[in-house]
């Protein structure tokens, strides 16, 4: 580009608008920066000490230079500052304080220095002026596919060429094993978009679950107008995909419609994704029939759900259990990407076993701590018992439906459950203090004899100890309520009201985000007591101290 400065009205104008064009960014910005070039030309020649502004017409190209300065009783900085005489020639009227335009010579001509360091003001500022225009152009694009060329590969990392910009494919966002070659074209997903100092980052994905869900809906008109929706949906790149789909028109099938005639519409998603095998799924509001569905093709003989804990156990087969796991868990992991929890596997054989295993610790339970026979203990945990607070304080007409009980014999049994309740509380009672824990924890409310055995061990023993604590720290994520495991088969079973360990040092007890918030308060109340027993025997000593002074004197 020839050198602005030296050029003549029509070839400043004619430059801007090209370099606009090309660039494709506002006219005024080009003008903007040219303004600026010759401001820091004009600065070289006629000192930098000047504040130099020049403006250019963008309808004529006419060009004004001048600097301004400041009238003064008394001239301190000769460059930025008259005095009041020196102003009036330069504008009559002029007041102390005013600010004054001191008009300056056109510049037909720089030397090369001065040209060159114009050039490089223009440069710079086009060259942010197109940056800031990538980013405005692609930052709310982001989960649209996009076609571009590769320009590069950089330490495994694919370098697209997009027209207007340029976008990376990381290493971990490319479908394995796939050959990128420069020149070539290729489509991927916009996964996020960055402001950076150096333009715009544009990080594409070929592996994201999303750019499968867009090819879709590129090759099925039905999910593209709405009436299919995919659901859900989870890959290993380059390996195998699993995809739920649903269909708002029940005269249309989603599976059908997914697979085309003759497999024609997955085929194109599939070679596109470099011969990755996908699984199509009619999804289903009921999880368990969802899950039967998204381990195929393996049968399944049950489905039990853990909801409390985000955890489903599925049986299966002993011929089908390698078929359900799939080659290195690959099954089994897309299934549980695509519900969105955790899944057991197990034969009926190993369900039998720990069916068999569980029955006979409750019931060895029950036996040993209501004073039972085998028989009875057994039959409470076939109706669905788990652990004692469950008898004591289950509502005794339910405890009496069971066939067998009698009002008599349920009210002993509660009866005999709160008195082992009340053991196992003193048991516990006895472990705290043994462990040093303050009686006054014990006051503060949610708080059981048994989660300050737990605090204890964790080296949780004063109220101050407690305070310090955060509420994450001491509880779990928040549960709304208890829920009961339910079966596929069979009446549901009762769960305690505690889970697993989730983190926090009481986090198997399941206490609410806002029982943690009071059991943390009331610990800390000890501290602003503290405070206000402080503030009047401070006032006393003060008093005290004034009193003295006065008598001394």
């Amino acid at each position: 580009m020839a050198s602005p400065i030296s050029a003549n009205k029509a070839e400043l104008l004619a430059i801007a608008t090209a370099v606009a064009s090309e660039k494709m960014i506002d006219k005024s910005i080009v003008i903007e920066a040219l303004e600026e070039a010759i401001q820091k030309a004009a600065r070289a020649r006629f000192g930098q000490e000047n504040d130099i502004r020049a403006k250019l017409d963008p309808m004529t190209g006419d060009l004004r230079l001048w600097r301004v300065v400041e009238v003064v009783e008394e001239v301190e900085d000769y460059f930025k500052q008259v005095d009041l005489a020196q102003a009036e020639k330069l504008e009559p009227g002029s007041k102390m304080g005013d600010f004054i335009v001191d008009p300056l010579p056109a510049m037909d001509d720089l030397g090369r220095i001065d040209a060159q360091s114009a050039k490089q003001v223009i440069f710079q500022k086009v060259r942010d002026a197109e940056r800031e225009r990538q980013f405005e152009e692609f930052k709310d694009r982001a989960g649209e596919v996009i076609t571009g060329v590769i320009k590069s590969v950089e330490f495994g990392h694919v370098i697209v060429n997009l027209g207007r910009a340029e976008g990376v494919i990381r290493r971990d966002q490319q479908i394995p094993r796939e050959a990128a070659r420069v020149g070539e074209r290729v489509r991927a997903l916009i996964s996020k978009v960055e402001r950076n100092n150096r333009g715009p980052q544009i990080f594409l994905s070929r592996a994201h679950p999303d750019f499968m869900k867009k090819l879709f809906a590129q090759e099925v008109p039905e999910i593209y107008d709405g009436i299919i929706e995919i659901k859900a949906a989870a890959r290993d790149p380059g390996s195998r995909a699993k995809i739920g789909v649903i269909s708002h028109d029940s005269s249309i099938d989603p599976v059908g419609a997914c697979v085309g005639m003759k497999g024609s519409r997955v085929q194109a998603v599939v070679q596109e994704l470099q011969g990755e095998k996908i699984d199509i799924i009619p999804w289903s509001e009921d999880t368990a029939t969802f899950i039967v569905n998204a381990l195929q093709p393996a049968t399944v003989s049950r489905v039990v759900l853990d909801e409390e804990e985000g955890r489903i156990e599925v049986v299966v087969p002993d011929d089908q259990l390698s078929l359900a796991i799939g080659r290195r868990g690959q099954n089994v992991r897309l299934a549980s990407q695509l519900t969105d929890s955790q899944i057991d596997i197990m034969t009926e054989e190993e369900a039998s076993e720990k069916r068999g295993k569980e029955f006979a610790e409750r019931s060895k339970m029950f036996e040993e701590e209501l004073d039972v026979d085998e028989t009875l203990s057994q039959l409470l945990v076939a109706e669905g018992f788990v652990e004692l607070e469950e008898v004591a304080y289950v509502e005794l007409e339910e405890l009496a439906s069971i066939e067998g009980f009698d009002d008599e014999l349920a009210e002993e049994l509660q009866s005999r459950a709160k008195e082992a309740l009340d053991r196992q509380e003193e048991a516990h009672r006895v472990a705290r203090r043994e462990l040093g824990v303050e009686d006054a924890l014990a006051d503060i409310p949610h708080l059981t004899e048994e989660m300050l055995v737990v605090l204890g061990k964790g080296g949780i023993k004063t109220l101050d100890d407690l305070a310090d604590l955060a509420t994450d720290e001491l509880i779990a994520k928040r549960r709304e309520a208890p829920r009961r495991r339910q079966s596929q088969e069979g009446p549901p079973q009762r769960r305690s009201q505690r889970s697993e360990d989730k983190g926090g040092v009481l986090g198997a007890f399941g206490l609410t985000e806002e029982q943690g918030n009071e059991i943390i308060m009331a610990a800390r109340a000890h501290w602003f007591e503290d405070e206000e027993a402080a503030e009047p025997a401070a006032a006393e000593s003060q008093a005290e101290e004034a009193a003295d002074a006065e008598s001394s004197t």
